[in-house]
């Protein structure tokens, strides 16, 4: 093989893929967890991960503080993330031992996490199919690089049944998931080497009955927190 025909490494990329070995490698080891059985992406299932009483006082939390959902970039779809949000308070009693703990089970540092945020999903509401790692030739992607990097691990869990509607779909990955209450959903945002993987694209069901409340921690491949810790 011609030496200009083969593609250089992106040593970014490839410690990312180092990083998430650990964590994948850690998840498979863990008793209570599951791994999807989908070749497309590294996705876990944690059942009842969260209690009741978590799970009502996040609820309790993410009503008393959601405002209309928006998006990093702009779209021309009014229709395409039509939720409420909320980014709880990280500090909060009712918040820090499920913020910590999520980070603990990956195995990643708190500090590489986003703040835990809060997300309600009333009848006809829904967040059409997209990634949660960063575009990086989108403008907002300067601004991500200093605030942590890409985004590697996503961990999402619901805090209500739902009657009807309101499943996590990843079409390309072919598995759909339903909401049910104190199920933890982890995944993988990148490739094994690294690489955004565009089979995590996915797409949270428009709800038909009932109301969907999760909360969905993200991982930073770098500190998102540094200058920002509360200090004591």
């Amino acid at each position: 093989m011609s030496l200009f025909s083969r593609k250089k490494k992106d040593p970014v990329a490839a410690e990312r893929g180092r990083a998430g070995k650990l964590v994948t490698d850690r998840l498979d080891a863990m008793p209570g967890i599951r791994r999807a059985p989908i070749e497309a992406a590294q996705l876990y299932l944690f059942e009842n991960y969260l209690s009741d009483a978590e799970c009502d006082k996040l609820v309790e939390l993410i009503d008393a503080n959601r405002r209309r959902s928006t998006l990093l970039a702009t779209h021309e779809d009014p229709e395409f993330r039509t939720s409420d949000s909320c980014d709880l308070d990280r500090w909060s009693p009712d918040v820090l031992p499920v913020d910590e703990r999520i980070a603990h089970l990956l195995g990643l540092p708190p500090e590489h996490g986003e703040t835990l945020q809060g997300q309600r999903y009333a009848p006809g509401q829904q967040f059409k199919a997209h990634c949660d790692y960063f575009h990086e030739t989108e403008a907002y992607w300067p601004a991500m690089q200093e605030s942590g990097g890409q985004r590697t691990f996503t961990a999402m869990a619901y805090l209500t049944n739902v009657e009807e509607g309101g499943a996590t779909w990843f079409p390309r990955a072919g598995i759909r998931i339903a909401p049910r209450k104190g199920l933890l959903v982890i995944w993988n945002n990148m490739l094994p080497d690294g690489r955004p993987n565009y089979d995590t694209l996915h797409e949270g069901m428009r709800v038909i009955e009932g109301t969907k409340y999760i909360v969905t921690k993200w991982f930073r491949e770098r500190p998102w927190i540094r200058t920002h810790i509360k200090t004591y």
